[in-house]
Formats: structure tokens, C-alpha cells, sequence
């Protein structure tokens, strides 16, 4: 955790004053709906001195520069653009979900309503495109920030495409590992692979070290998301901002629900599909199903396979041409698998 938070430490300023300058849109109203999202006001336009969350994503992207020995400076708007992807994704993730509350402050559509809500979603998707562009006024060639971009819109497409499988799921009683595995793929994996792949193309990286770190990325999204699905279920209420077992009361096909719908048999495995296929899960059906969970040992399954992504990210750069942050990629791996929020 020492690494890990140095490296939080290194970058978290530069990126909190960058997406700051980006949301610095004098006459665009609507921006203070996406300052209000983001934490940096409150639901009165009154400044907050938030530090914009995790910023894993942005970070992550710096850290990449900087191992394909570039200065870190240079990723910095597709960094921002990054993060600012992400929250457009978020914004709209609230409405399709129905959800009240994001890290214990009301989320966006619940204070202004939906249209307007996507309407700020939308606008962050745009300022996240207008934003990667800055890299040229960092000495980034075009041709570069051009390859930045059509990264950072692909992924956008495999991030949407994920949500539509998520969305899917929800009218499923059960989904295969695979299915699942080709969500998180474009619903997570997908932006932070872009994540190291602007960093090394901000950096002038070969090709072959660019796509060691994109699939880096990939893989370590992977184990993100696993890691996410059992603090889901088994997280901290204190540490992850969301009582236990809420993506069980939500029916989220996550991890661990879906290794237990492929390792479960007989009554067992009727009993789990009959309280997936309810409208809603009470109490005494979200107890079951943790029981169930633990029958097949599907915390330490979920933990494993984390593991085995993280291992495998770290495979895919043995061989690329990096500098001292290798320790750093490593330290986050280990920290997105076995972190506690």
C-alpha cells in the first residue's frame, strides 16, 4: 500500500486541477450538473474541496506514460478525457439502474431529473473528446492524438456494448461465466485498457510496448471488476459506501452469483434460479442466497480468478521495455485485487 499510495500522491493533484480546468466553461450553464457529479459542488453550486474519487483510471494512464519513459505532462488531457468518460458512463449508469445514492450523496437524475441528468452525461462524453485533443498543445504529434482518440472511442463503444449486456442480464435468471466475462470486458476492462494505451501513445511508445500495456490494462480491469463483485456482496458497509449484499438485493448477475449458478445442482441450484427470476429480494431470500454463495466457496473463487487476471496483466508487460513504475503496475495490481472499497 506504500506504492500504491505514492503513486496516488504523484499524480492525484495534477489530474483534480486538470479536470477542474476542463469543467471551466464560462456560459455553459449545465456544466455545474456535472461539477455536482463529479464532487466538486454541492447540490447548491457551493464548492466542495473533493479530491474527485479513486481517479484509478487517470492515474493509471500517467503511470503507463511515464514506464514508457515519457513525462507524464504529456498524457495529462487524455488522462482527464479518461476519467471524464467514465463519469459520463456513471451518469447515465444511475438512470438505467433507478439509482438513489452514489457514494452517500444523491445521484444526479434524482436532483434535476432525467432529461437533464442525460443531458450532463452527454455533455461529459463531449468535453471528454474535447479534452484528449489538448495533448497536441503538449508537444503530442497529431497522428498520435489521433490514435488516442479513435482508443478512447473504441472503448467507449465496447463500454456501451457492456452496459447492454449488463442491461440484458437483468431480464435473465442466470448468465454463463463467459457472458459475464465479455460484459466486464467492454463494461470495465475496456477503459482502462485505453487508459494505458493513451499513456504509452502520449509517451511516442512503439507498438509493441503500447499493446503489452493496453492488454495490461485489460487484465487488470478484469481483476477490478471481480474484486468489485465481492465487495458487492461482502464488502464493508463503513469502507464501500453500500450495505452488504445490495448487488444481491439488486439481482446484479456479478461474480460470484454467476459461479454459483455453474457449480450449484439440484435443489440447490432450482432454489438460487427461483430467487433470481423474482421481481425484487427480501431479506430472507438475500440470506439464502449467501448461504448458497458459501456452500460452493464462491468468495474464494471470486478472489482466485481476480488473482489469475492480475497475474496474467503482469505476464503481458514481462517482456516490454519499461522503466522503475513496472514496481508501481505492480503494486496496483496486487491493491485491485485485494483492496476493501
Amino acid at each position: 500500500m506504500e506504492r500504491v499510495n505514492d503513486v496516488m500522491s504523484r499524480y492525484r493533484e495534477p489530474v483534480v486541477h486538470a479536470m477542474r480546468e476542463a469543467l471551466e466553461r464560462p456560459g455553459v450553464e449545465h456544466v455545474r450538473y456535472m461539477r455536482y457529479h463529479l464532487g466538486f459542488e454541492d447540490a447548491e453550486g457551493r464548492a466542495i474541496d473533493a479530491q474527485g474519487g479513486k481517479l484509478l483510471r487517470p492515474m493509471f494512464c500517467l503511470l503507463c506514460c511515464q514506464a514508457a519513459g515519457g513525462d507524464a505532462g504529456r498524457a495529462l488531457p487524455g488522462a482527464v478525457a479518461v476519467e471524464l468518460l467514465h463519469n459520463f458512463s456513471l451518469i447515465h449508469d444511475d438512470i438505467e439502474d433507478g439509482s438513489a445514492e452514489r457514494h452517500g450523496r444523491a445521484t444526479l437524475w434524482t436532483l434535476i431529473g432525467v432529461p437533464q441528468a442525460i443531458n450532463a452525461g452527454d455533455g461529459l462524453f463531449v468535453l471528454a473528446q474535447r479534452t484528449l485533443l489538448d495533448m497536441a498543445k503538449r508537444g503530442v504529434p497529431p497522428a498520435r492524438v489521433l490514435e488516442a482518440a479513435a482508443l478512447l472511442d473504441d472503448a467507449c463503444v465496447l463500454l456501451c456494448e457492456g452496459q447492454y449486456a449488463d442491461l440484458h442480464f437483468e431480464s435473465r435468471s442466470r448468465v454463463s461465466l463467459d457472458e459475464y466475462e465479455a460484459m466486464i470486458a467492454g463494461k470495465t476492462a475496456a477503459l482502462l485498457a485505453a487508459s494505458a494505451g493513451i499513456g504509452a501513445i502520449a509517451a511516442g511508445a512503439d507498438g509493441g510496448t503500447t499493446h503489452a500495456l493496453v492488454e495490461c490494462g485489460r487484465m487488470l480491469g478484469m481483476a477490478f471488476q471481480i474484486q468489485d463483485d465481492v465487495l458487492g456482496i461482502w464488502g464493508e458497509a463503513a469502507e464501500t459506501g453500500k450495505s452488504a449484499s445490495d448487488d444481491i438485493r439488486s439481482r446484479k448477475k456479478s461474480f460470484p452469483v454467476v459461479y454459483a449458478f455453474d457449480h450449484l445442482s439440484g435443489g440447490d441450484l432450482d432454489e438460487l434460479e427461483r430467487i433470481y427470476a423474482a421481481t425484487a429480494i427480501g431479506d430472507r431470500d438475500a440470506e439464502r442466497v449467501m448461504e448458497l454463495l458459501q456452500s460452493v466457496h464462491a468468495r474464494a473463487a471470486s478472489t482466485e480468478a481476480a488473482e489469475r487476471w492480475a497475474a496474467r496483466a503482469l505476464e503481458a508487460i514481462a517482456g516490454a521495455r519499461l522503466g522503475d513504475q513496472r514496481r508501481d503496475i505492480e503494486a496496483l495490481a496486487a491493491f485491485f485485487v485485494h483492496r476493501r472499497a
